[in-house]
């Protein structure tokens, strides 16, 4: 049932129904609404929580399959962490990253790279 799945997804978000609803722009009454099965989730609500979330839609209409996108775990537990987290530099920092060009990328690699090779003669 969508109620239950919509409980779950977000427990397993570690989001409460406040912060849930803020990100696809509802209220926590919309969310308890859903998760009572008082009114179903509307399709566009569906797409939205499979972009924002990541979450397999097929899975959320069906409850087959599994309940996030295959993706790097890593770093979607590292977005979801910082993105629903208080500290606002971790936020500014991933804020900063996702305006990158290629250029940037290469340069912060380089640094990256530099770094590495100075730890690496410390070491040996």
């Amino acid at each position: 049932m969508q109620k239950m799945r919509v409980k779950t997804l977000r427990k397993s978000l570690g989001l409460n129904q406040e912060s849930f609803g803020e990100v696809l722009g509802v209220g926590k009454t919309a969310v308890s609404k859903w998760e009572h099965g008082v009114v179903e989730v509307p399709s566009y609500q569906v797409k939205l929580m499979s972009k924002e979330f990541n979450m397999n839609p097929d899975w959320f209409r069906t409850g087959v399959g599994e309940m996030f996108n295959k993706s790097d775990d890593i770093i979607m537990d590292l977005f979801r962490k910082v993105n629903f987290g208080d500290n606002e530099f971790h936020k500014n920092l991933f804020r900063a990253f996702a305006k990158f060009d290629e250029s940037e990328w290469i340069a912060l690699e380089s640094i990256i790279d530099k770094i590495n090779e100075e730890t690496k003669k410390q070491t040996d």
